[in-house]
């Protein structure tokens, strides 16, 4: 399954779309609550600030035309989980200087098909993302060759093209659809074959009418006779019309699943052999413990910041309320993005990303206060202005 990421212009109903604050006749009302939402700052106040520093620190305001913030659908498959798109985010922002602060997953857009009538769900992300450089305070300008790269970060961090988040056990259970459909295919072809030999068997000799004249001769009545023909014919047609709509129906679906298999075939593969790579190379799996756990602490970082967006005193209180608050967190986190408990027990054991969590509570690990400011993006503008 392919990825894809396009950045456009952000709608002035972006926000009332992506967090179903309206209702759209396209969904499916009965999966919205399987949606996930992320949001660091709302589209109007972010707006606000690209402007204050844009002409702080060019001296010029932002330019008409200028699209300081923009959206990107992407791609996605089933299991994709907030984890994947925040690391996806850091990437963004890391290489391509792009700051994503508003993220939206969508589980309940898609359509029936016109053939099975089974739902199709169309499973994508939407990325809110500030494009302000803040080197300049102008908008980021981006070269040919800087998307191509967005497209390469977007398959790697999703891993949709090598593939290594499939599982056996989802091989296997597109194994068992697919028996189960080429059985269905084989009885309706059976069955078409046997209304085909029907049409040709002596129960058609019963259709015919024979009445005996005035000398006592058998003669067949045509008229009546061609009557059963035609009711009997369209009666077969109608059924075997019907039996081949479904037969080319089953037929598509078998080929959906078989390269849906092909697909999984490959990310077990892939799957496998990265596992050993991991296994056999002690460097490589330092990296990608490393990189896991980095993952981890940004994912429990951003859901905390996301409860203060919605709740802004929500942690003014106790601190043992407050280690209750941050527990209810990661332990929704945990079952969100499939965290294993242990990750976050080596996540709260390291001092440093342990005081970075805190801080974002206004007590550090030794219920001391803090007064630094939990919107990373205005550190960075501050930062960044206290070095001119």
């Amino acid at each position: 399954m392919k990825t894809s990421i396009n950045f456009k212009a952000v709608k002035t109903d972006s926000e009332a779309h992506n967090f179903r604050r309206k209702t759209f006749d396209y969904i499916k009302k009965d999966l919205t609550g399987k949606n996930e939402y992320w949001v660091g700052d709302k589209i109007s106040d972010r707006l606000k600030l690209i402007e204050t520093y844009c002409k702080e620190k060019s001296g010029r305001k932002l330019q008409k035309n200028a699209l300081p913030i923009r959206e990107a659908v992407v791609v996605i498959k089933e299991n994709t989980t907030m984890q994947d798109l925040h690391k996806l985010s850091k990437r963004l922002e890391e290489e391509l200087k792009i700051r994503i602060f508003q993220i939206a997953i969508h589980r309940d857009e898609g359509h029936y098909d016109k053939d099975s009538k089974e739902w199709k769900p169309n499973y994508h992300a939407h990325l809110v993302a500030d494009w302000q450089d803040l080197e300049t305070g102008k908008t980021l300008k981006h070269q040919s060759f800087h998307y191509s790269k967005m497209q390469d970060i977007t398959a790697e961090c999703l891993e949709m093209d090598r593939g290594v988040s499939g599982s056996k056990g989802r091989l296997e259970a597109i194994e068992f659809k697919i028996q189960k459909k080429e059985e269905e295919f084989l009885l309706l072809n059976n069955k078409i074959t046997e209304m085909k030999a029907t049409l040709n068997s002596k129960k058609f000799e019963d259709l015919i009418v024979k009445e005996d004249d005035f000398l006592g001769f058998s003669k067949i009545k045509t008229d009546k006779t061609i009557e059963n023909y035609e009711r009997a014919f369209k009666s077969y047609n109608t059924e075997l019309l019907k039996n081949k709509e479904t037969l080319q129906s089953k037929t598509k679906i078998i080929t959906e699943l078989q390269q849906k298999n092909i697909e999984l075939t490959k990310e077990v593969s892939l799957l496998q052999n990265k596992l050993s790579t991991i296994l056999s190379n002690t460097t490589a799996y330092t990296n990608e413990k490393d990189i896991y756990f980095d993952s981890v602490k940004d994912t429990i970082i951003k859901a905390i910041r996301f409860e203060k967006f919605k709740q802004p005193k929500l942690f003014d209180t106790t601190k043992e309320k407050v280690i209750s608050i941050v527990d209810r967190i990661c332990k929704k986190a945990s079952e969100e993005n499939n965290i294993p408990f242990s990750s976050l027990e080596e996540i709260f054991k390291n001092p440093d990303s342990s005081l970075e969590i805190f801080s974002l509570l206004n007590f550090d690990n030794h219920g001391t206060k803090y007064n630094t400011e939990d919107i990373q993006v205005q550190q960075k503008r501050k930062k960044i202005k206290r070095s001119q």
